[in-house]
């Protein structure tokens, strides 16, 4: 299958000293989700910026859709639909005025714009809502007049940045029904950049892990989970102790032990068996343990054996940078 998406070497800094892209590699297969999954900060969207010719890199190559984001930009543009962490409609503009000035912008004209307008906002539930102001609508609804908006054009790659952001869970899972169903449906090609572990398990087919400007890990979920033997250990003790990790070394069959706080995470080759001798260990050393539970692997496990931190940790750490 050919790629719709392609990304070399990407590098991008910006004054005095920020390295927002690293040497980021990409490729997305055509008709497929693709997830950029990373904190706050790790480059997702300076990527996506370049993809759609927002900015351009100070090294690197890629295309959309075959075509190049440096030497033909104009191409790029005519075959991607944006929706952006920002709302990109006029509040005071109705749904359907909104849906009409964005197929203008794209020369549809007379019936086809208008017979485009209207399935759009059947598909995306906003009839009813139609001809009433955009800034009267809920966030869900606000979101999908966005979603409407980018694929105005039918593009060939829609690139959603963070695409449910400050939605609630209700309407978040509605947002999630919208992009499984684009893909089945219109085999379009999505890239989405989240910071929801859960986000990206359940929609993409692919995914690449982005840590400071660098692809750390890609794959299916379920390969980059499967490729981590045993189960993830997560003891929550019941005060802050750095010493902790030093009593954990000791317990074999425990890898990639981190402390963040009072909560300590650890691999373990056989957790019926690791789990016991890790408590035993904690409490030889003067630890107390206010809880324990063990788990199959998650995509916070694989970003933590990948990025060497907790995608919590990252996150937090990030934002404060």
């Amino acid at each position: 299958m050919a790629n719709a998406i392609e990304a070399v070497g990407l590098r991008k800094h910006y004054p005095p000293d920020v390295k927002a892209l690293d040497g980021l590699d990409l490729a997305v297969e055509e008709g497929t989700i693709f997830a950029l999954l990373g904190p706050n900060g790790a480059g997702k969207s300076t990527t996506v910026k370049i993809l759609i010719t927002l900015t351009r890199p100070d090294e690197g190559t890629a295309s959309v859709a075959g075509y190049d984001v440096l030497a033909q930009p104009d191409r790029v543009r005519r075959s991607i639909g944006v929706v952006g962490q920002k709302h990109g409609f006029d509040p005071e503009a109705t749904g359907r005025e909104n849906l009409t000035l964005q197929g203008a912008i794209y020369d549809i004209a007379g019936p086809a714009l208008k017979q485009r307008v209207s399935e759009s906002l059947e598909r995306f539930d906003l009839a009813e809502a139609a001809d009433r102001p955009a800034k009267t609508y809920s966030g869900g609804m606000q979101r999908r007049l966005d979603v409407a908006m980018g694929l105005m054009q039918q593009p060939a790659a829609l690139f959603l940045d963070e695409p449910t952001t400050g939605l609630d869970p209700e309407a978040r899972a509605g947002m999630w029904q919208q992009i499984a169903a684009l893909a089945a449906e219109e085999r379009m090609t999505i890239l989405l950049t989240t910071h929801y572990l859960e986000e990206a398990d359940e929609l993409a087919a692919q995914l690449a892990i982005v840590d400071r400007g660098r692809v750390v890990a890609s794959g299916t979920p379920d390969e980059l989970k499967a490729a981590l033997e045993g189960d993830a250990l997560h003891i929550e003790l019941a005060d802050p102790s750095d010493a902790a990790r030093d009593a954990l070394v000791a317990v074999p069959g425990l890898t990639d032990i981190v402390m963040e706080g009072r909560a300590v995470r650890a691999r373990a080759s056989n957790g019926a068996t690791s789990m016991p001798a890790a408590l035993a260990a904690l409490e030889a050393a003067g630890h107390s343990v206010a809880s324990v539970r063990m788990s199959r692997p998650s995509l916070d496990d694989v970003y933590l054996r990948h990025a060497g931190r907790s995608f919590r940790e990252a996150d937090r750490k990030d934002d404060a940078a």
